[in-house]
């Protein structure tokens, strides 16, 4: 028998991108809310409560006013917005991000998926401080750039509108210029880092993908590693993983290897590479002399960052194939 799902905010740019996901899959019947009756309490109530799991694809005020509609103690819930990421009675989806991490969220009925950022940094940083080579008191700084479409309805319309003044003919646009970004806490407490880093996001003139990026000054940690040696660490943390991969040596030397351009170097790392999946690939760059590093990690925003994330949440929830509809 198929396992309900109602995805409640499914018309938002991650809620139709999970359903996309889950079409067509047997072992799941997604239902919708008629929607003469999306704003009648009772009638949300009663779907919110008679579903085997729920997927809360709202802003943060909404999805906690759903969460508090929600009495049944059998119903699942993955929350994809900020409300519930560091709140001790969830578990926080990132499946790979600790032995052990998979298995709570198998074992909870409530998960907040992770920030499309976050999942890059914690991502990379998190098994560094687990191998002791970057301590938790270390001074971080993040540099990301996301598509557009990470900024829901109002952002898409903008980039995708006509010039200005109905829309914008912004290429790049940095933000968060006030240093209090909604996933600093989410970054901070799941790496293990005892203060937020310094986090620079931007957006780009493109509609999905991800690059997030972690620089290393390696001579002023405590244990001066190489380049090599964060290397092989996040090799071993992520060894086995299905959607969180490391690019090998090879690969990252070859990256590093700039050609000339019309206009200068050109850089071949694509924010849009991994579109389409639940993928999320890690890079090690190293200078020549060893002391400095730049961490990379490449990412669909409504994938691993979103979406994917979501239905593989839902999957280890459920008992299903992890990979099921990935």
């Amino acid at each position: 028998m198929a396992h309900t799902v109602f995805i409640d905010g499914e018309a938002g740019t991650t809620g139709l991108q999970i359903r996309e996901r889950l079409a067509g899959r047997a072992d799941l019947e997604v239902v919708s809310i008629d929607p003469a009756r999306r704003k009648d309490a009772a009638s949300r109530a009663e779907l919110l409560n008679g579903v085997d799991a729920v997927v809360l694809c709202l802003p943060d005020d909404a999805a906690r006013e759903a969460v508090a509609m929600v009495t049944s103690n059998r119903v699942k819930i993955v929350d994809a917005s900020t409300a519930h990421r560091v709140a001790p009675d969830w578990a926080y989806g990132f499946a790979e991000m600790a032995t052990g991490q998979r298995a709570a969220i198998a074992g909870s009925n409530r998960v907040a998926n992770p920030g499309c950022y976050p999942t890059g940094f914690i991502g990379l940083v998190r098994p560094l401080v687990e191998a002791g080579l970057v301590p938790p008191a270390f001074p971080l700084t993040v540099n990301a750039v996301s598509g557009y479409s990470g900024g829901g309805k109002g952002l898409i319309a903008e980039f995708e509108g006509a010039d200005p003044p109905a829309g914008t003919a912004d290429a790049f646009r940095i933000y968060g210029l006030n240093l209090a970004h909604k996933h600093l806490p989410e970054m901070a407490a799941h790496t293990g880092l005892a203060h937020t880093p310094v986090f620079a996001p931007a957006v780009g003139r493109f509609a999905q993908g991800m690059i997030v990026e972690v620089p290393l000054q390696l001579w002023a940690l405590p244990g001066k590693p190489t380049p090599a040696d964060l290397h092989v660490a996040l090799q071993a943390f992520y060894a086995g993983e299905r959607f969180v991969e490391v690019a090998g040596g090879a690969e990252c030397a070859e990256l590093q290897e700039t050609r000339a351009g019309a206009g200068g170097y050109v850089a071949a790392m694509d924010p849009e590479a991994l579109n389409g999946t639940n993928r999320m690939r890690l890079f090690v760059f190293g200078s020549a002399d060893g002391t400095q590093a730049r961490l990379v990690a490449q990412l669909d925003n409504l994938g691993k960052g979103a979406s994917g994330a979501a239905v593989q949440n839902l999957n280890l929830m459920l008992g299903l194939d992890e990979a099921a509809g990935l």
